[in-house]
């Protein structure tokens, strides 16, 4: 067993101060309850969507590296907790800007995963490589940032890359999609009147723009693969937009171990037996793969568009 939890919060934005004392009040608590491995939002040291109004010059002012104060300060609490701790923020390296998730381990090893797929501003490039590495736990645990988790070859390739769990950062439900069966914006007013209208707003997070639309998906990219999903997403206000939380934990089966429907700051603990992976039907279906079939996976078919383009464009 592996007791992990996943956390969701609302980010203040651009105040990396305050946000890492949420991140440490809520670690805390969730090695207080056992957890070895505590994960939280994408980008939830800086704040998300406001980001893509910002000029490049105020991103670069707001990022920092990898082996930056913010970074280095998870990693610290991660080493005085005795757990891993995973948390979203904006690198910079050289000129670059990058979308980036670090998970820092107790014994002071940090993974930076960059998004593979970033959209949110036209400065910020998306990463090239997939992340999967060894844990303390004697688990193999791999990292996709939001959008990552939604073309299904990323998924896959992390688990042929021999992660078991699978870290799932996000900051989604409530956005603007131009798809017209796709999540559609949740009214700011639900969030700011939850204390006088709670049913409006739980009907909202759990409805078709909230859990109702990663249902439709997430569970099978754990079924599919053979892995556990920690998924951790933003609650609240996102600049204009409103994220749905949802926090949960799925298993190898596409099964929900634990999750949470309050539209509020949460944190989900739960046990994760490793026992199901290797008898698992998605862990079977690798097993059962034809390889020599796909190589059309690995062509380009001419239409391909960036990730921008395909958030932001509508088809003609």
């Amino acid at each position: 067993m592996l007791r992990c939890a996943v956390v969701q919060f609302e980010a203040v934005p651009d105040d990396p101060d305050a946000n890492l004392s949420t991140v440490r009040r809520l670690a805390e608590q969730a090695v207080r309850d056992g957890a070895r491995l505590v994960v939280f939002p994408e980008m939830c040291l800086l704040g998300y969507w406001h980001l893509r109004r910002q000029s490049p010059e105020r991103l670069h002012a707001l990022a920092e590296p990898r082996t930056g104060p913010s970074v280095t300060t998870v990693s610290a609490l991660a080493r005085e907790l005795g757990a891993g701790i995973g948390v979203g923020f904006l690198e910079v390296d050289g000129d670059r800007l990058f979308n980036a998730y670090a998970v820092c381990l107790p014994d002071g090893t940090v993974h930076v995963h960059r998004k593979l797929h970033a959209f949110e501003h036209e400065a910020i490039s998306s990463g090239d490589t997939f992340t999967v590495f060894d844990t303390p736990w004697q688990v193999r645990v791999g990292i996709l940032i939001c959008w990552d988790n939604n073309l299904v070859e990323n998924v896959r390739a992390t688990a042929l890359l021999g992660a078991t769990v699978l870290i799932a950062p996000h900051q989604t439900g409530g956005t603007d999609s131009i798809s017209p069966h796709g999540m559609k914006p949740i009214p700011l007013e639900v969030w700011e009147n939850r204390a006088t209208d709670p049913a409006a707003v739980e009907a909202a997070f759990n409805g078709a723009s909230g859990r109702g639309w990663l249902m439709r998906w997430l569970p099978a990219r754990a079924h599919d693969n053979g892995l556990f999903v920690l998924f951790s997403n933003g609650v609240g206000r996102d600049d204009d937009e409103v994220r749905t939380g949802n926090a949960m934990v799925i298993d190898p089966y596409g099964r929900i171990v634990a999750e949470t429907p309050v539209p509020d700051e949460a944190v989900v603990v739960a046990d994760l037996d490793l026992d199901l992976v290797p008898l698992s039907t998605g862990r079977r279906w690798l097993r059962g793969r034809r390889p020599e079939l796909y190589g059309l996976l690995t062509e380009r078919q001419g239409n391909e568009l960036s990730p921008r383009e395909v958030r932001f464009t509508t088809p003609s």
